[in-house]
């Protein structure tokens, strides 16, 4: 799970350059909207799936 987790990570992000580099208008908004809502949702999902780290 983590491990697509980190790939809707990576490719929302490449997505959000993309769109931002290569459309104008409301279409580039609406793929940003759409690309930042899965960083911060994919973003969150790996924060609340980390590991305990153990303390030495």
């Amino acid at each position: 799970m983590k491990s697509l987790l980190w790939l809707v990570l990576a490719t929302a992000l490449v997505a959000n350059v993309v769109t931002s580099i290569f459309m104008t208008g409301v279409p580039q908004l609406v793929a940003n909207l759409a690309s930042g809502l899965f960083t911060i949702g994919a973003g969150v999902g790996l924060y609340l799936m980390r590991g305990t780290r153990a303390t030495s």
